[in-house]
Formats: structure tokens, C-alpha cells, sequence
């Protein structure tokens, strides 16, 4: 796979503006409790995927404009997976343990909504898939790397990451505010964002979706904004 600049963090920032969305990918310090936390993705009753046992939905968070650390430019937006070679690439770089163990759980061919996190208008762009299920991170061994950790061994690595190859653009483009004023409808009228991950554990980068939230959130594209 090709070996991008990718700087994915696991854990990331408010979801208002996001200032501090994925700011660094040792978010393992900031979620200690998640160390604890096994893999727990919620599993969808029907699958997309030709009648194969129940399927998982994911969303994953990435910044789509520059932003230097440790010297090195951790930008990586859907327009940069659309650019690489067959629009795949791997997700490097998350440095938290649940968003780790979701990677883990990731199955081949499952779809995860690409989401711009970190910048001017965040919000969902596009649909990906899986390609390859979880394996080392190699970012995690590479000194150079800002999201190198010298606690991992190659014997024994802590994190993980998967590939993922794009899919499409979103119809349209599905901004946080909205569907943050889905979440709080849906929660007095328990509506399918009501319990959304994006909303309730804000910092994680990679978090499930339920079948539910993912069909609704779909239907998005259909209709003009709110």
C-alpha cells in the first residue's frame, strides 16, 4: 500500500470548530479508559453486501487542510484518497485504544463515511470502503514519524490500521451542524442520530454506525439543507 502522509489521529477534538480534532495521534493518554474497553461495534440487522451476515458502518475523521507536526504536513482530505493509486490507501496514525479496536473489528468490504474533521466546515464528504482488514501500523515504528511510538515493539505492536479505498462523493455535502440538529431532534423524538457516536463520544476519530443512522444519513443526500 502506498505509504502517504496520512495523519489520522485516533481521538480528536470538540466537534464545534474542532480545534483540537486529531491534534496529535498519541490520544492514548487522553482516554486511558478505553484501554479497558473491548470492541463492541454495534451490528446492523440486514447487510448491503449481497446477503452476507450482518454488516458494520463506521465513520472515520481526517483533516483536509494542512497542518504541520512535528514538521510534517498531517493533511490527508477525501480529495487525497481520490489521488492515490485505485483511491486506496491505508489509515494510519490513530493513537487511541478504542478507535484502535474499532480498526481491529473493521471486516472487508464494510463502508465508513469519510468526514472532514479539524477544519472551516466539518462534516461528511464522501463514502469509502474497506480493503484490508486490520494490520501494523508502520508509523508507529518510524522515529521520524509524528506519530512514532517507542513503547511499541514489532514483535508485539500496539496499533493498527486498515485500508480503505473510495467509493463516492456524497451527494452533497453533509455539514456537523446539521447533523448535529438531527442529534438533539432526534433525541427528544428518538429519532435514528439520537444516541449518534459523534455526538456522544465526540474525540474519536473512528467510531460504528448503525444501520439505522447510516440509512438515515443517506436519505440526507436527498433533500435540500435545513
Amino acid at each position: 500500500m502506498p505509504r502517504t502522509r496520512k495523519r489520522l489521529t485516533g481521538a480528536a477534538g470538540p466537534d464545534k470548530k474542532e480545534p483540537s480534532e486529531k491534534r496529535t495521534k498519541t490520544e492514548s493518554s487522553g482516554d486511558t479508559s478505553a484501554k479497558l474497553e473491548s470492541p463492541s461495534p454495534q451490528k446492523t440487522s440486514t447487510s448491503k453486501n449481497g446477503g452476507k451476515n450482518s454488516s458494520n458502518y463506521w465513520l472515520m475523521k481526517s483533516e483536509p487542510e494542512s497542518r504541520l507536526e512535528k514538521g510534517v504536513d498531517v493533511k490527508f482530505g477525501i480529495e487525497d484518497l481520490k489521488a492515490q493509486p485505485k483511491q486506496t490507501a491505508c489509515w494510519d496514525g490513530v493513537r487511541n485504544y478504542q478507535a484502535r479496536n474499532f480498526l481491529r473489528a473493521m471486516k472487508l468490504e464494510e463502508e465508513a463515511f469519510f468526514y472532514h474533521s479539524n477544519c472551516k466546515q466539518p462534516g461528511i464528504v464522501g463514502l469509502m470502503k474497506i480493503v484490508k482488514e486490520a494490520y501494523p501500523d508502520h508509523t508507529q515504528f518510524e522515529k521520524n514519524n509524528p506519530h512514532y511510538d517507542p513503547s511499541s515493539k514489532e514483535e508485539n505492536p500496539k496499533w493498527s490500521m486498515v485500508d480503505v479505498q473510495f467509493v463516492r462523493m456524497m451527494k452533497r455535502f453533509i455539514p456537523l451542524e446539521e447533523l448535529k440538529a438531527h442529534h438533539h431532534a432526534h433525541k427528544a423524538s428518538g429519532g435514528p442520530l439520537k444516541s449518534m457516536t459523534l455526538f456522544t463520544r465526540q474525540r474519536l476519530s473512528v467510531q460504528p454506525v448503525t444501520q439505522e443512522e447510516f440509512d438515515f444519513i443517506l436519505s440526507l443526500e436527498e433533500t435540500e439543507p435545513s
